[in-house]
């Protein structure tokens, strides 16, 4: 596999009532609009899974391999980590409809909605998990899709050497620039392909200056149009996307964002604990230093603490 990830550097703190109680290591990379390195923190040129971050990629292998969709609201929600909303679930059982397939055609686990506001929903209403509403069915969905356009036999669409999985990791492949050398299984049991946080930068620079009638321009088109598909109502890219004019962002688990703007520049970093309330803050430093700036942003420069009620402290960046 050749070099394997070294681990990254403080890029954020936990601070309680003025003590600072922990630390997240991480790595980060920040490319100017030519895909030069502008800065940099910790291992950014070491494999990592991007997880999610890789499924914008993989919607543009789908397109490429055969998958049609009319609506641009359908190609955001095969590329998205949706919160499994209602609009989230009537998308995604749409789509399969649409190819007389139904829920039990998904490989994904039954999960109850990652987005707080749908799984409690489902919880009140005396619901539990589903096909559905796993986070990565909209990904799933559009896999079946391709294999119908492609003339692919569905069975076993998830696995590496399927077909379908082979189109995809060469699309990834091309837009990071480098070789897959590593091959997982994400959570929802498809496989994941590691990238170096500088490839997936690099990936997301190169989608946001696509081609309009490109498979990349049309899905970055498509997730920006419709933010609130790619993640929910709450979710942080959703936001961030409908704060930033012609952002794209795509959270992954385990602590990774990916992000870009056309003709600006782009980010990619991985928090090492995963914390999810470190990578906002951090991502936000990261976009600042290519000279974003809007009100969105203040949101996210630190995820606060509390204690009882009250606001006592903040994660905040150290990067």
């Amino acid at each position: 596999m050749g070099k394997t990830y070294e681990g990254g550097v403080p890029l954020a703190e936990v601070v309680r009532s003025g003590f600072v109680e922990g630390v997240h290591r991480g790595s980060v990379v920040v490319l100017d609009g030519t895909g030069a390195p502008l800065a940099a923190a910790g291992d950014v040129t070491s494999p990592i899974f991007p997880r999610s971050s890789n499924k914008p990629m993989q919607a543009v292998g789908m397109l490429r391999a055969g998958l049609s969709l009319a609506d641009p609201a359908d190609l955001a929600v095969v590329a998205a980590s949706h919160a499994g909303e209602e609009f989230h679930l009537a998308r995604v059982a749409g789509l399969l409809a649409g190819a007389g397939l139904d829920a039990d055609a998904l490989h994904c686990p039954p999960e109850l909605p990652v987005g707080d506001l749908a799984r409690t929903a489902v919880l009140r209403a005396g619901g539990g998990p589903s096909r559905l509403q796993m986070n990565c069915s909209g990904k799933h969905a559009g896999m079946l899709l391709t294999c119908r356009s492609a003339g692919w036999p569905m069975e076993g669409y998830w696995r590496a050497d399927h077909p379908l999985q082979r189109r995809l990791r060469d699309t990834v492949e091309e837009f990071t620039g480098e070789e897959a050398v590593a091959v997982g299984v994400d959570g929802c049991g498809a496989p994941v392909l590691s990238a170096s946080l500088t490839g997936l930068a690099t990936a997301y620079l190169r989608m946001v200056t696509a081609e309009g009638d490109s498979g990349a321009g049309l899905v970055a088109h498509a997730m920006r149009a419709h933010p609130e598909v790619v993640g929910g109502t709450q979710a942080d890219d959703t936001r961030l996307m409908r704060g930033v004019p012609g952002l794209l962002a795509k959270i992954g688990a385990e602590g990774v964002i990916a992000a870009a703007l056309p003709d600006v520049g782009a980010v990619a970093l991985k928090i090492d604990d995963g914390a999810a309330r470190a990578r906002m803050p951090v991502l936000v430093s990261a976009l600042r230093r290519l000279g974003v700036d809007a009100p969105v942003l203040a949101e996210f420069a630190e995820v606060p603490i509390f204690g009882g009620a009250l606001p006592v402290g903040a994660t905040r960046p150290l990067w």
